[in-house]
């Protein structure tokens, strides 16, 4: 790739792998830059959980935003797997949330009042008898007396398989992906780095801070018994349980904020697994085939940070998906291509790098 190249995207994590697949899509000669390989970060875990918002007031721009992912999901991935030749774990399962005592019940009742207003013609949130809701057998959950949403705008993906699938298909389309940037000038570069670069954005606002990373582990399992295919995921005991396409389940995650080494599992994910095991009947007796732990980056207003780099002409950013970066991926390629080929995109004001981090630090909250 000698020469002028059009985008040079720094970080092949969900956000940066998706943003180079649309921008090829739409021709743009790419190169992307990650000395650890791809997906080597939190895009490298295992739950693939993409699970909505609740649908409920006040309706803010990240609910409107991912609602609008969560619904072009499908296309996206659809192409990725068309183009790459391999799968990707992507389906729109739905979900299921068991719900603990008569308050839960009654603001999950009161939810599927918002999802009518919030998500129209698009899905539906109800509340159901365990004992007939749509996969709770599957799962062994179909006990009387218990309720539970049925969700039906949630999906799942296999996060490794998705981001192979993505390299393929970035690699039919011409594109690089190397371990540091060739020579050559970039028309334009997406920081797509993660809580690394979370840390670089604030020290250019003048907002040097700490607490941009959240550690998560989560374990892989493999039932005692083969399960249905195309079971809804589960939030259970506070648990996302998520049954992959090749028969694994994934189970996750903690959400730690002080934490002595970023890659080691841990006690509390040996409670986690003991959790799952006893809320789910499915899984007990389940062997754990892998453990895993890793960084999340989390911006100081929780949300994803996406726009043009401020006082840096050329530049770009796309990072913050913290828990819904999956999620959030699709509508993120298809805005960031459009705001660095088409000079203008549809992004909230509040995804801008400068409202990210206004007010408190990136250690709040």
């Amino acid at each position: 790739m000698a020469g002028t190249l059009d985008v040079r995207v720094m970080g092949a994590g969900i956000f940066g792998l998706a943003a180079a697949h649309a921008l090829a899509m739409r021709g743009a000669r790419v190169e992307v830059v990650d000395p650890a390989g791809p997906g080597a970060g939190a895009s490298g875990g295992l739950v693939g959980a993409l699970a909505p918002h609740v649908p409920e007031a006040p309706w803010s721009a990240i609910k409107a935003f991912q609602l609008a992912a969560l619904v072009a999901a499908g296309r996206f991935w659809e192409r990725v797997g068309a183009v790459s030749g391999r799968p990707t774990g992507y389906g729109r399962t739905g979900r299921l949330v068991v719900l603990e005592g008569a308050q839960a019940v009654a603001r999950a009742e009161a939810r599927a009042e918002g999802a009518a207003r919030f998500w129209p013609g698009w899905a539906g949130w109800r509340v159901a008898a365990l004992a007939t809701a749509p996969g709770a057998a599957g799962w062994g959950l179909a006990t009387p007396g218990g309720q539970a949403v049925v969700d039906t705008l949630a999906a799942r993906l296999a996060p490794r398989a998705a981001g192979a699938a993505l390299v393929a298909a970035l690699a039919r389309a011409g594109a690089a992906m190397v371990p540091e940037a060739r020579a050559g000038a970039a028309g334009a570069t997406l920081w797509a780095t993660g809580p690394a670069g979370l840390a670089a954005l604030a020290e250019s606002l003048g907002r040097p801070d700490s607490g941009f990373a959240v550690k998560g582990q989560a374990a892989l399992l493999r039932p005692a018994q083969p399960l249905p295919a195309d079971l809804p995921q589960l939030s259970v005991a506070g648990l996302f349980v998520v049954g992959h396409h090749d028969g694994t389940v994934a189970v996750g995650s903690t959400s730690e904020r002080d934490y002595a080494s970023a890659g080691a599992t841990d006690a509390q994910l040996e409670a986690l697994i003991e959790r799952a095991r006893a809320s789910v009947p499915a899984l007990a007796g389940a062997e754990v085939i892998e453990r895993w732990a890793g960084l999340r980056p989390r911006s100081p207003s929780r949300g994803p940070v996406l726009g043009a780099w401020p006082g840096r002409a050329g530049h770009y950013v796309a990072n913050g998906g913290f828990r819904i970066g999956f999620a959030l991926a699709p509508l993120v390629a298809e805005r960031m291509a459009a705001l660095i080929l088409d000079g203008h995109a549809d992004i909230p004001e509040e995804f801008a790098p400068e409202a990210a981090f206004a007010g408190k630090g990136g250690g709040a909250g």
